[in-house]
């Protein structure tokens, strides 16, 4: 037992020389570690002008970090947050959003705060999808530049927020009218025209409401309701004189005539139906008035 208890001792001793060893080789031997917060700033702030991001960032943050609550602490975590931005990548795009919040969080009556929100607008921003793929962080940076405009009204960002804030809301317009001409596609008819009639009222801005209209009257025609497609293509035709979809309206004129000859078949099915439906109920109630 006694010889037991030496070899682990012996084992133990040397694991926690082992692991003494490396933390000194791999971090006390860090000379950016022995920087103070006005140091370590001073040099990534040079890094940072000469677009040297990634290697500014360690400076900052041991800046950030040697004195999170001072002055300089404070402009070291917004800058670490700026240097993983001007990396222009999906990974820096993701992080630099949670340093701008850690920011906010941290520090929320900053004279800084409205850049802290309008830059993690930006972050989510610049991760935006194409209309045809899923727009969730299209939807939250919507949210966090009108969180800007609620909060800082009278930031110097305000300008470009509404710049940018009208590109996510075009580019939300263009997925919504991507899922109309989906339904349209594969002959989802009351789908696509729901989503068409909604366009307008939720997204004013949007630059296309004259292909939008298009597709509307086309849908319309779709679901054979002919009297619509002929108002959607008469309001297309007022109101965007000089649309290149007018150019396609023989497309549309040749879906009414179908949906007029479709039309006349599903009439008469329906009329064939409620004339054997009333025959049934004529011979039903013959047979129960019956006095055999």
């Amino acid at each position: 037992m006694k010889r037991l208890f030496s070899t682990l001792f012996a084992v133990a001793f040397i694991a926690a020389a082992l692991l003494s060893t490396g933390c000194r080789s791999g971090f006390a031997d860090d000379p950016i570690l022995e920087l103070s917060s006005q140091e370590a700033l001073a040099e990534g702030k040079r890094l940072m002008q000469e677009e040297k991001f990634r290697r500014a960032q360690r400076y900052l943050e041991q800046a950030f970090e040697a004195s999170p609550n001072s002055r300089e602490g404070r402009e070291a975590l917004l800058l670490v947050a700026d240097a993983l931005y001007l990396r222009d990548s999906e990974e820096g795009y993701l992080r630099c959003e949670a340093k701008y919040r850690d920011f906010l969080n941290r520090f929320p009556t900053s004279e800084r705060a409205d850049y802290a929100q309008y830059q993690t607008a930006n972050c989510l921003f610049s991760r935006m999808a194409r209309p045809d793929r899923d727009q969730e962080v299209a939807t939250q940076a919507l949210g966090a530049y009108q969180e800007l405009l609620r909060l800082y009204p009278t930031s110097d960002y305000i300008e470009s927020a509404r710049e940018k804030m009208s590109e996510v809301l075009e580019n939300l317009a263009e997925a919504e009218f991507s899922v109309g001409a989906f339904y349209i596609r594969y002959r989802l008819c009351s789908a696509a025209i729901t989503r068409f009639e909604q366009l307008p009222e939720t997204f004013p801005s949007y630059s296309s409401q004259d292909k939008a209209l298009y597709h509307l009257a086309l849908a319309y025609a779709n679901c054979l309701k002919i009297d619509e497609a002929r108002e959607a293509v008469a309001l297309l035709e007022s109101d965007y004189p000089d649309s290149t979809w007018l150019a396609e309206l023989d497309k549309i004129d040749d879906a009414i005539r179908d949906a007029e000859e479709r039309k006349v078949e599903v009439d008469a099915r329906r009329a064939e139906r409620e004339r054997l439906r009333a025959e049934r109920q004529e011979a039903a109630e013959d047979e129960g008035s019956d006095p055999s």
